[in-house]
């Protein structure tokens, strides 16, 4: 099991990461961003849409406060500014979520249906939780991808060079 420390965490580097990985994709231009590269998401756009998506799929169960979608590549946000606007407000719902989180509840389970295979399931939190920041992980990384295949170099996206835990390095 984790402790309530790790979604913190999970949370503070959630929202470094978008926040640096939008600054960088706001300098291209929204054709760049929109255009089919033949991604699981189709395009930068929609692969943004889709973490977003992900983030308020997940968020609603762990809130009982369901999202509900059509698809998995649903265009949340047509215009770029707005996506980002809804990303930064989910990102700050997130970290509020995160730090409301207890052991106790960490180790209770949720119950949900599954939007892939609609069947109820139920599993501890703590596993869906340790799900739902992987998952933004995993498509943070093909984002990356698209990213330097346009000559953009994301930088690090270590965890461990989350600015907050500088502050603590250990000798």
């Amino acid at each position: 099991m984790i402790s309530p420390s790790h979604p913190q965490m999970m949370a503070s580097y959630n929202g470094w990461m978008n926040e640096r990985l939008f600054a960088l994709c706001a300098t291209l231009s929204d054709g760049d961003r929109k255009r089919d590269v033949g991604a699981f998401f189709r395009s930068i756009h929609g692969t943004l849409n889709h973490i977003l998506l992900g983030d308020r799929l997940w968020l609603g169960r762990f809130l009982g406060r369901p999202f509900v979608v059509d698809s998995l590549d649903q265009e949340l946000y047509s215009e770029f500014v707005e996506l980002r606007a809804e990303r930064e407000s989910t990102d700050r719902e997130i970290g509020v979520w995160a730090k409301s989180l207890t052991p106790e509840q960490l180790a209770d389970s949720l119950t949900y249906v599954s939007f892939t295979n609609p069947a109820k399931r139920m599993y501890p939190l703590w596993v869906t939780v340790v799900h739902f920041f992987n998952h933004q992980a995993h498509h943070r990384g093909q984002l990356t991808t698209l990213l330097c295949q346009l000559g953009l170099d994301p930088g690090v996206t270590d965890v461990i060079w989350l600015p907050e835990l500088a502050a603590t390095e250990m000798i």
